[in-house]
């Protein structure tokens, strides 16, 4: 069974979110538990992180995670817009 782990960059985007969108993101998140390759891998420097694209009241946000046989750890949430220019950093 594997852990699921939040980094405090995750944490600190959660709290954002208003009550009924932790609702949809529960959900994104139980997904991703369920198969962690649900999400699409990225390639080059971010080749180690999936992405998951999921609806929060109507908009796109993006959740990205890691894996391995043990963990799975939620990286960040957030919109589209400068998601992975802070990603990288």
């Amino acid at each position: 069974m594997r852990k699921l782990l939040q980094t405090p960059t995750f944490l600190r985007n959660k709290k954002k979110l208003y009550k009924n969108q932790l609702s949809e993101l529960d959900e994104a998140i139980k997904a991703i538990y369920a198969d962690p390759y649900v999400g699409e891998q990225k390639k080059g420097d971010l080749a180690s992180i999936f992405v998951y694209k999921c609806k929060i009241t109507k908009q796109l946000f993006l959740v990205t995670y890691q894996f391995d046989d043990s963990n799975i750890v939620l990286l960040s949430i957030g919109s589209h817009e400068n998601f992975y220019k802070e990603l990288k950093r």
